[in-house]
C-alpha cells in the first residue's frame, strides 16, 4: 500500500464494525483512519486529507447528521452513512446533511466497495478539465450545444427536463433527493413541491427509456429521490 491509496476515515463507535471495515478496506488497498467521537473526528478532518468519510449516525457524543452537517459546511469530502436506521427519512435526513450516500446496517463488502468507488469518482470530477459531454450508455449529453441523443437518436427536451438530466448525469451514481433536485431545478423556495419532480421525471423517462415502465437509467430510490445509474459502478 502506498501514500498515493485513498485515505477513509472511519466515524464509528463499535469497535466490532470498526474491526470489520479496517479488514475489509485495508485488504482492497484503503488506508485509513479511525474516531469513535465526533469531536475526535473533527480533530482528525482538520490534520490529515482525507478521500472519503464512512459515518456512523449513533455517536457517544452527538448525532452523525450534525457532524454531517459541519463537515459539508466547509469541505466536499465524499460521506458515506453507514447506519442501523434503515427508515426513510433517515435516509433522506441524512442525503440532506450532505452524505453522498447511505447503506444501511449490516451490508455486504461488494455493497459498500461498489458505493465507495462512486463516490470516489464523482468526487475526483470537479479537479479534472470537465467535458461538455457525458456519456452514459445509450445517453449522450452535449451541454455547450443543450443536445441531447439517445442511441444517436435526437431528444427534445423542455428546460426543466434538460435540467433535471443534466443534474442527475453530473451526479451518476449518487442519490439525488426530492428536496436536492427541487432545490437545484427550481430554486429554494420549491423545496416541498415534490410532486414537480414525479411529474417531470415521468416526462423525463418517456424520452430517454426504451421501456418507461421499467426504467434502467433514471432509477427511483422510494421515498428518498432518484439516482442516475453509473453502469461503471
Amino acid at each position: 500500500m502506498t501514500d498515493l491509496a485513498p485515505l477513509v476515515w472511519v466515524v464509528e463507535d463499535e469497535a466490532p464494525v470498526r474491526k470489520f471495515l479496517r479488514a475489509a478496506l485495508s485488504s482492497h488497498g484503503f488506508r485509513l483512519l479511525e474516531a469513535e467521537t465526533a469531536k475526535e473526528a473533527l480533530q482528525l478532518l482538520t490534520t490529515h486529507k482525507i478521500d472519503l468519510v464512512i459515518l456512523d449516525l449513533g455517536l457517544p457524543d452527538g448525532d452523525g447528521l450534525s457532524l454531517a452537517r459541519e463537515v459539508r459546511g466547509w469541505s466536499k469530502v465524499p460521506i458515506i452513512v453507514v447506519s442501523a436506521r434503515g427508515q426513510e427519512d433517515d435516509k433522506v435526513s441524512a442525503l440532506d446533511a450532505g452524505a453522498d450516500d447511505y447503506v444501511t446496517k449490516p451490508f455486504g463488502v461488494r455493497e459498500l466497495l461498489a458505493r465507495i468507488r462512486v463516490a470516489l469518482r464523482h468526487a475526483r470530477g470537479p479537479g479534472e478539465a470537465q467535458s461538455d459531454v457525458i456519456e452514459l450508455g445509450p445517453i449522450r449529453i452535449d451541454r455547450e450545444r443543450r443536445e441531447v441523443k439517445v442511441d444517436d437518436r435526437d431528444v427534445h427536451l423542455t428546460p426543466t427536463e434538460y435540467r433535471m438530466l443534466v443534474l442527475l448525469a453530473e451526479n451518476a451514481g449518487k442519490v439525488l433527493t426530492h428536496r436536492q433536485i427541487l432545490k437545484e431545478v427550481w430554486g429554494p423556495a420549491y423545496t416541498g413541491h415534490t410532486h414537480y419532480v414525479r411529474v417531470h421525471m415521468a416526462e423525463l423517462r418517456k424520452k430517454i427509456e426504451e421501456d418507461p415502465a421499467r426504467p434502467q437509467w433514471l432509477v427511483t430510490e422510494p421515498a428518498v429521490g432518484y439516482r442516475m445509474r453509473d453502469r461503471a459502478s
